[in-house]
């Protein structure tokens, strides 16, 4: 395992001589540079002995998977030029937002004690196979993806050339949600369909989410360095994960009946409007406005027309606006948007010219004036 070009010992297959293999039909080439994933902890495999355990790399609990094997047996003893897997990964919160890529086909197996953990994929390249409990198998290419959770014994069967965008969710966090909007405890575990249509409905706007995330923390100051930011968006997360991919679940989600309690919609929002600058997230304006998850949600959207995260976006946006229009401490746009989590400076001018009518550098110079 290597993050440098090192050549290791033993037999060396070279690109050319790979192509001159009669078998060969695909380009020995990891089909994405790991040098764009620069602020991801990444590792390089030059070796397949390396692939049976870069886990052992990370901290506890770091790497979904504990064993990394190619499927070609005859490949298991050449040492290779160049990587032929690599594993990205960065932390956020409680989710885990990772890349990886082989050159081979090669087997992912969970390990013996499992992770507590959601995995959702989607295919840049090639195609994989998602086993579970030794014989149900799910196949992953294009616009399919595969939802599932690493249960020991797990496997991953993927294709020659491969690439692969993952979103992991704990557990605990998933459920922990999933209990707010239901308003009760679950009687049985969470679990999702093992495939995925990537191109329609909520599950469109989880992918849209998961690949600006790749980009968003590939730069400083984005998403994963601001506390608030990253809060809301993990609700955003959760919340498409849970109303958007099919689960045992999803219908009791959608079956329930409420009465009118204006109450909780104006405690909410003292509550958004006190706190729009910390870190605060779905469940703890709940608490605050006296109800469940599941009847916030469903307050706002009859008495409002939207949606307990759609208007903490809302607040923040306005703060922003009156802290432009009468801040006397000289502080920037940049440095404003930033404390109220907005991260992205395109799409905070954009949202901010669709709520007010003006950009806010409008706002800031009229301001000045």
């Amino acid at each position: 395992m290597s993050r440098n070009s090192a050549v290791p010992a033993g037999r060396s297959l070279t690109e050319e001589s790979w192509q001159e293999r009669p078998s060969a039909a695909v380009t020995p080439v990891l089909p994405v540079d790991p040098a764009t994933l620069s602020t991801f902890n990444v590792i390089n495999v030059l070796e397949p002995r390396e692939l049976l355990d870069p886990s052992s790399r990370h901290p506890p609990n770091e790497t979904p998977f504990r064993r990394y094997q190619l499927q070609d047996r005859s490949l298991r003893g050449v040492s290779f030029d160049s990587p032929i897997t690599s594993i990205a990964e960065r932390r956020l919160g409680s989710m885990m937002i990772a890349h990886g890529a082989d050159r081979f086909g090669t087997q992912i197996s969970v390990g013996a004690d499992g992770i507590a953990s959601y995995c959702f994929t989607a295919m840049s390249h090639g195609r994989a196979t998602l086993i579970q409990h030794g014989k149900e198998t799910t196949t992953s290419s294009g616009a399919s993806g595969l939802v599932f959770r690493a249960a020991p014994g797990t496997r991953i069967l993927t294709s020659d050339v491969n690439a692969r965008r993952t979103l992991w969710i704990e557990a605990a966090a998933l459920e922990h949600a999933l209990e707010g909007m239901l308003g009760n405890r679950l009687r049985e575990r969470l679990a999702f369909k093992p495939g995925i249509d990537w191109i329609s409905g909520l599950v469109a706007s989880l992918r849209g989410q998961i690949d600006f995330l790749m980009g968003e923390i590939k730069r400083r100051g984005g998403v994963a360095d601001n506390p608030v930011a990253l809060a809301s968006l993990t609700d955003l997360m959760v919340s498409l994960v849970l109303r958007g991919i099919p689960h045992n679940y999803l219908e009791r989600l959608g079956s329930g009946r409420f009465g009118a309690v204006p109450g909780y919609v104006r405690r909410a929002d003292d509550f958004m409007r006190a706190n729009a600058a910390a870190p605060i997230r779905v469940e703890q304006v709940a608490a605050a406005a006296g109800c469940s998850v599941r009847t916030l949600d469903a307050v706002f959207r009859r008495f409002r027309d939207t949606t307990p995260l759609a208007a903490l976006h809302a607040i923040r946006l306005e703060q922003v606006r009156a802290e432009l229009n009468h801040s006397v401490t000289g502080a920037s746009i940049g440095e404003v948007s930033r404390r109220f989590g907005f991260t992205n400076p395109g799409r905070f001018a954009a949202a901010y010219r669709r709520r007010f009518g003006e950009g806010p550098a409008e706002t800031a110079k009229r301001r000045s004036r």
